[in-house]
């Protein structure tokens, strides 16, 4: 795996686990040599892991829509900052440039671009591995609901496996490599 797309809050959360867990992925990517692909804020476990996987000498571009320029505080010391036109050219960028994805701990606009990649990959859009980074059980209900949906007949039995569930940055992208 050369790039991996991570979805992020742009807060850090109430819990200082979130960032130490966040910086602890920040260093297992560039320990690996694999380049960070994210929305390129400075804000948030957003910041806090794009300045990890710098601080560790890593590779990060951010994919930021113009108009978000204004709103979100622009990371100044990105390796690469592309500015496209709208949510859904970030989006469809991220995914380009991906060869796999992690959602950390975030919002409804993490909970969108994760639910909108599952989907994806439900469809057969792509194949590419997405993990849950479930730092202190963060995405526990989450699973809880997708285990629901499976056993009311919503979602099929094998699409549990559409997800990589770890609180393990190793692990997680070790197994993200297998499942490549």
């Amino acid at each position: 795996m050369k790039r991996i797309c991570v979805f992020a809050g742009s807060s850090v959360g109430n819990d200082p686990v979130f960032i130490k867990k966040t910086e602890d992925l920040g260093e297992s990517l560039a320990a690996k040599d694999i380049e960070l692909v994210y929305g390129g804020a400075k804000s948030g476990l957003m910041g806090v892991l794009a300045d990890q996987v710098l601080n560790s000498g890593g590779k990060v571009t951010g994919i930021m829509p113009s108009h978000l320029f204004e709103k979100e505080i622009v990371h100044p010391n990105l390796t690469e900052m592309i500015e496209v036109g709208t949510m859904h050219e970030r989006k469809a960028k991220m995914s380009e440039l991906a060869d796999g994805f992690i959602a950390l701990p975030g919002g409804f606009g993490t909970f969108e671009e994760l639910f909108e990649t599952v989907s994806w990959a439900q469809i057969g859009l792509h194949s590419k591995p997405l993990a849950l980074y479930n730092i202190a059980e963060y995405y526990a209900p989450l699973v809880q609901l997708i285990e629901h949906a499976i056993k009311a007949g919503f979602v099929p039995e094998d699409n549990r496996e559409l997800f990589i569930d770890s609180n393990n940055p190793s692990s997680l992208l070790n197994e993200m490599e297998r499942k490549k």
